[in-house]
């Protein structure tokens, strides 16, 4: 193994706990707190308006802007991540000292805090690691970020909330900001050139312009808004429909937290093998298997057994994983190299769009054709995804 190759593999793991770190206490927040909540006897109500306290993820490519607009000295990305990875730690290290019973406008407070620095935080760090990989090792670099975030979801979406029965309400704040502290501590040793570039003063629509101008950011748009969602809001069904089908809680728990967070995992690194000069060619491929998951997934929840609709998440889990990951490499592709920060947080913010705009859809499609019909409904709007994917030239 060559002293270079050695480099890069090291660089994958540091931005891959960087990324971990961000993301799992966000997934504890929004997927953990409520059962915690329920438990301390807040109402179905206010724990539904607590999750407003998301919007942040939203707004990247606001966020975004002022990383350009100010990125003149010594390693402005790393300055940047830092300034608000702390306002990340302080939010969680607050929250873990007001405890459960505090006022609950202050915990909303706090939590949109958190949201805010986590959210701002990813941008500068994902912007660095566009700088600093060469383009061959992107689909790498996409696939360790997917996975980081299926790993963020097994410990943000369960195991802290084990630490939390287990220990008490600071304790899943207090290891998850510590988890955020060494990952603050890792940027210091990522190496780069240390170069900013100066003060951008663009006009906001003029980046965006700019963006959308790059051939074949048209059709990579399209595809942001709907080649992930349609599988992520299955996903997000999948927890009361093995409810309804008789599974136990805490087989759900395994089956669609543990269990599927792995194979999604895993499923991420191995995309992220992929060579890149492959990566166009992987993802009509990745958009058909998005449709034959959630296809088998409506078959399963219609006439399926119990074993075939845990074999159905399965192959969802593993759908999910290469999506995502074929998806941040291609964020990394159309991200210029003059605005690196703003280009990836309007991808990132339309990916997030796309994904947040099909779950309350999905949800009518559920109280009126049940879960098989709304399967199928999210399979034909996926095969249509799919088919201008393969109809493009720009894909085959």
């Amino acid at each position: 193994m060559s002293a270079a190759l050695s480099h890069v593999r090291v660089r994958h793991v540091l931005f891959g706990w960087i990324n971990f770190a961000l993301t799992a206490p966000a997934i504890y927040l929004w997927l953990g707190l409520p059962l915690v909540m329920r438990q301390q006897g807040w109402s179905g109500a206010e724990i539904g308006l607590f999750q407003l306290a998301g919007l942040p993820a939203v707004f990247k490519l606001f966020l975004a802007l002022p990383i350009e607009r100010w990125r003149a000295g010594h390693r402005p990305y790393r300055r940047w991540a830092w300034l608000t990875g702390g306002g990340y730690l302080l939010a969680l290290l607050s929250l873990a000292a007001l405890g459960a019973d505090a006022h609950k406008g202050i915990l909303f407070a706090l939590t949109l805090l958190a949201a805010l620095c986590a959210t701002w935080a990813d941008i500068p760090v994902n912007a660095l690691a566009i700088k600093l990989f060469p383009a061959e090792e992107r689909p790498r670099a996409g696939g360790v970020r997917s996975a980081a975030t299926f790993a963020g979801a097994i410990v943000g979406g369960g195991a802290m909330l084990l630490l939390q029965q287990a220990l008490g309400w600071a304790a899943p704040f207090l290891l998850l900001g510590g988890c955020l502290l060494v990952a603050l501590w890792l940027l210091g040793c990522i190496e780069d050139d240390g170069s900013g570039f100066g003060i951008h003063r663009s006009k906001p629509l003029a980046v965006w312009r700019g963006f959308f101008r790059q051939a074949g950011a048209g059709i990579w748009t399209v595809v942001l808004l709907g080649y992930f969602p349609f599988v992520a809001a299955a996903w997000v069904y999948l927890k009361p429909l093995l409810l309804d089908r008789g599974f136990p809680a805490s087989e759900v728990a395994w089956i669609a937290g543990v269990g599927g967070g792995a194979l999604g995992a895993l499923a991420s690194f191995a995309a992220g093998l992929v060579p890149r000069a492959l990566i166009l060619r992987a993802l009509p491929l990745s958009a058909g298997a998005n449709v034959l998951a959630l296809a088998l997934m409506a078959a399963a929840a219609g006439y399926g057994t119990q074993a075939g609709l845990v074999a159905a998440a399965a192959f969802l889990a593993v759908a999910m994983g290469v999506a995502s990951a074929l998806a941040f490499a291609m964020m990394m592709e159309f991200a210029r190299d003059d605005w690196r920060a703003a280009d990836y947080g309007l991808q990132a913010s339309l990916f997030t769009f796309g994904r947040i705009a099909v779950a309350p859809p999905a949800g009518l499609l559920l109280d009126r054709l049940g879960y098989p019909g709304m399967l199928a409904a999210l399979a034909v709007a996926a095969l249509a995804v799919a088919l201008l994917i393969s109809a493009n030239r720009q894909f085959e």
